[in-house]
């Protein structure tokens, strides 16, 4: 080598400071449309499918092959960051077992490292093509499905047009870059742990396993990292901090889902130690599955989740009990859904089982109400929080609700048991409407105590107001009363539900001019005039929901028959008029 190249070498790996800013920001703008593919394909295919897959996944747990199949598909439409906290939901709802959720949980790793694959083909030359087909189809295709088709290709467009920028960006610089990547290295255990760290915080940062391994995909493509040992680590990585989006989720959840998110942290842990302990023949084999060093890392991200949840499938059951003797609680563990499946032959016994889990969701409901009082009375606590996750339950109970009954109505049912149905679809709508209005209510609470300086609403106004709230709890109490179906009382239940409405109607009203005289008068500022009338408003809303369910337990049609109980439905078994 000549004294002139010895003498420029080091300078090629030192970059100035313009070419480390400029490098700064097109890479970091790459991973931003990186990551904003992600979000539009992941988005779409969600809106299109997973939807579907959700309300399916709270119905058909009882198969840990099924389970797990379908935590494929759901992490291969979302990733798994997305479908473990949509799994962790499941389970706060009661839908979902820990044993039932785990098998999805092993799925949903699983299928975010099959979307991977579908990364791992760089299809960069492709990238501007997809852009623009898909925002066509997204703009003009005439059907919803077709649009979302649309805007997950122009995701997936984004998506490699984002690599190719990262990688554009960091391959004239390689050279330089090697000397501070160079310490990330499989062969040693200091640079294994290192690795593991480095890809484990990244991901739990940026909440997406798929990014660290796209940036693993770009590193390579530009020449940085050459030798499979070398992004080992970074992929082990990747798997534990992905766990920390659902961990995040668990916050001020149901202990069960609370188990949940630590299973699939525990997961994702052994997954990386099975690694750990087999990696000469990990590192041994995947060479052989692959020429590309991009398809050797996803063959290797595949194949590590992939074996992890076949050897804990088994033994689901053993580690459900471990994770909950492990993670204890002094709170009774959520009341599990009655939307049994097994049921489903026997229609009048699914109606029942669909009546109690109406009752377990207003039962819900009314604990949110009683938290959204003691806001108003100074207490917070985590109250809001609160309000704001059962409202979550009730979303994931009407969407499992609406299956079940689906499930049912295929189903041959008599004219009355046909009109039951029907009622019931109604009821759960009116549940999660009156769970949307505790919300504002607590938002609304929390807001008065703000401006109270995070003491009770003001005395003047505080007492009447507390009137209020009884009277509203009083008649939600008589709707989750009234949907015990524990006998055939529908009727005089939602006599009584109507009873409790009139009284509040009488309290509300008067309430209502009593804050209008006090705004008048100037002894209660206008500001707080105009939201103690908008947090009246809101409840007169919930409790108007509360008597059109009194009005669907009003029908002819709306109750049981005790002799069909345990019957299989039959086409020659008809309800006549009652």
């Amino acid at each position: 080598m000549s004294g002139a190249d010895s003498r420029k070498q080091p300078t090629d790996l030192v970059m100035t400071a313009e070419e480390l800013i400029s490098l700064v920001f097109v890479a970091t703008g790459g991973l931003a449309l990186f990551l904003f593919g992600i979000h539009i394909m992941t988005g779409s295919l969600r809106a299109v499918a997973a939807e579907r897959l959700r309300s399916v996944l709270a119905l058909a747990t009882r198969s840990r092959v099924t389970g797990l199949s379908l935590g494929a598909a759901l992490g291969f439409l979302i990733h798994s960051s997305a479908a473990s906290v949509m799994t962790v939901g499941l389970v706060n709802a009661g839908l979902v077992r820990l044993a039932g959720a785990l098998p999805i949980l092993f799925g949903a790793n699983i299928g975010t490292t099959l979307s991977m694959q579908v990364v791992s083909l760089r299809l960069t030359d492709l990238a501007f093509g997809a852009i623009a087909v898909g925002f066509a189809v997204h703009m003009i295709a005439p059907r919803e499905g077709l649009k979302q088709g649309g805007r997950a290709l122009l995701g997936i467009g984004i998506l490699f047009l984002g690599m190719e920028i990262m990688s554009g960006a960091i391959e004239p610089h390689r050279d330089a870059m090697r000397p501070w990547l160079e310490r990330i290295d499989g062969t040693s255990w200091t640079g294994m742990f290192l690795g593991i760290a480095a890809a484990g915080l990244f991901t739990a940062v940026i909440q997406s396993s798929g990014a660290t391994i796209g940036m693993c995909f770009v590193l390579i493509s530009a020449g940085v990292f050459t030798e499979l040992e070398q992004v080992y680590p970074i992929v082990l990585g990747a798997h534990i901090g992905t766990s920390a989006t659902a961990l995040l989720a668990s916050i001020g959840v149901s202990i069960e889902a609370r188990r949940a998110a630590v299973g699939n942290l525990i997961f994702n842990l052994f997954n990386t130690l099975l690694a750990l302990a087999a990696a000469p023949l990990f590192l041994r084999l995947l060479p052989l599955t692959a020429e590309s060093l991009v398809h050797q890392t996803a063959n290797l991200h595949t194949a590590v989740m992939t074996v992890a949840a076949l050897l804990l499938l088994p033994f689901v059951a053993a580690y459900a009990a471990m994770i909950e003797k492990t993670i204890i609680s002094r709170k009774p563990a959520v009341p599990g859904t009655f939307l049994d499946t097994e049921l489903i032959p026997t229609p009048e016994n699914a109606i029942r089982a669909a009546v109690r889990e109406l009752n377990r969701c207003a039962g819900i409901c009314l604990v949110s109400l009683g938290n959204a009082n003691e806001l108003l009375n100074g207490v917070r606590n985590g109250r809001l929080r609160t309000i704001r996750k059962n409202e979550e339950v009730v979303n994931e109970i009407k969407t499992a609700f609406r299956t079940y009954l689906t499930a049912l109505a295929r189903r041959y049912l008599s004219r009355r048991q046909a009109l039951f149905t029907t009622y019931l679809n109604r009821i759960v709508a009116n549940l999660e409407r009156i769970g949307d209005h505790i919300e504002n209510l607590g938002n609304l609470a929390a807001t008065l105590q703000r401006d109270n300086g995070g003491m009770p609403v003001d005395k003047r106004i505080g007492g009447p107001l507390a009137g209020l709230n009884d009277k509203a709890r009083d008649v939600l109490a008589a709707v989750e009363k009234s949907l015990k179906a524990d006998g055939n009382n529908f009727h005089d239940d939602a006599a009584a539900i109507m009873r409790a409405r009139d009284a509040y109607v009488e309290a509300s009203t008067a309430l209502r001019e009593e804050i209008d005289r006090k705004v008048a008068a100037h002894e209660i500022f206008p500001t707080s005039g105009l939201r103690l009338s908008e947090y009246i408003m809101t409840s007169d809303r919930m409790v108007r929901h509360c008597k059109l369910i009194a009005i669907e337990e009003q029908q002819p049609f709306f109750g049981f028959k005790e002799k069909k109980l345990g019957r299989v439905a039959d086409p020659l078994d008809d309800d006549q008029a009652g």
